[in-house]
């Protein structure tokens, strides 16, 4: 299934496309997209007879496609290519970083520059929602804790991440600096999440063009591995690092710039188009 929540901003309900590559209302069937719904009534959506679910316009604006995202954490270095072109040594244990779920926004939502900014960079990534809480988790049961998977921008201010002292995050959680969507598609859908297709470009110019199968550390990975320091709830998500092709790689880097437009996506998942905007 591919779900998904349209709307203002705000104010979303949950859809899902159909067969036809229909978007339809699924405010009928559940609440939202969310992690109790993710946890508990993805079977209710199954059964559901979508054909009957009122159609809603192709141009509707999309939300993020999972709503009261409790957890937004992110896995730094995590492609060998990646790590190569920033000059880091393969990390011996996954990175771990956090945006701020007040980061997340919809597919195609304006990325807007920070005040101050010079340094605002891209990279597109592999999100993994969890459908299943759990603590301690094993990596062979870890993929039963996945609902599915999402395309996600980790828009990163290079300047705030790494020449401002203390940790990554005040680089890497900026308003609008976590486009997620178009839409989550369910686990069942993607046969092999580690070998998929990514891609970015600005101005229709490309500069990633990777895949997940240079992970580093792979899906069940992380999962365990998160599970040993927090709990992960149904509705979190864990966005799972960038092939190479980030602005900081450039020779010189570049950086976005007010105007620009960003196109991204993912095999089987959908792409995002995001318009950067100076921000208010």
């Amino acid at each position: 299934m591919k779900l998904l929540r349209f709307g203002e901003k705000g104010r979303e309900k949950p859809g899902i496309v159909d067969d036809k590559g229909t978007i339809r209302d699924l405010s009928a069937v559940v609440a939202d997209i969310n992690g109790f719904v993710l946890e508990h009534e993805l079977d209710k959506i199954r059964q559901a007879d979508w054909s009957a679910l009122p159609a809603v316009a192709a141009d509707v604006r999309l939300g993020a496609c999972v709503g009261n995202v409790g957890k937004f954490i992110c896995i730094g270095l995590n492609y060998s290519d990646h790590a190569a072109e920033t000059g880091s040594p393969v990390p011996k244990e996954p990175v771990i970083f956090n945006k701020w779920t007040s980061a997340i926004g919809g597919a195609n939502d304006n990325i807007e520059l920070p005040r101050g900014s010079q340094k605002t960079d891209w990279e597109i990534e592999l999100g993994v929602v969890i459908g299943k809480s759990g603590r301690y988790i094993s990596e062979d049961d870890a993929m039963n804790h996945v609902a599915g998977y999402c395309v996600i921008n980790d828009v990163s201010e290079r300047e705030f991440q790494l020449e401002r002292g203390g940790t990554w995050d005040k680089g890497k959680g900026c308003d609008t600096f976590g486009p997620m969507g178009p839409w989550l598609v369910t686990r069942d859908e993607i046969a092999d999440p580690h070998n998929l297709a990514m891609w970015l470009e600005v101005d229709g110019k490309r500069y990633q063009d990777g895949n997940s199968r240079t992970m580093i550390f792979k899906i069940p990975q992380i999962i365990s591995y998160l599970s040993r320091f927090m709990s992960l709830q149904a509705g979190d998500v864990v966005s799972t690092g960038t092939p190479p092709g980030v602005g900081l790689g450039q020779t010189p880097p570049v950086y976005l710039r007010a105007g620009q437009t960003v196109r991204l996506g993912i095999e089987g998942l959908g792409e995002q188009c995001q318009k950067v905007v100076q921000a208010a």
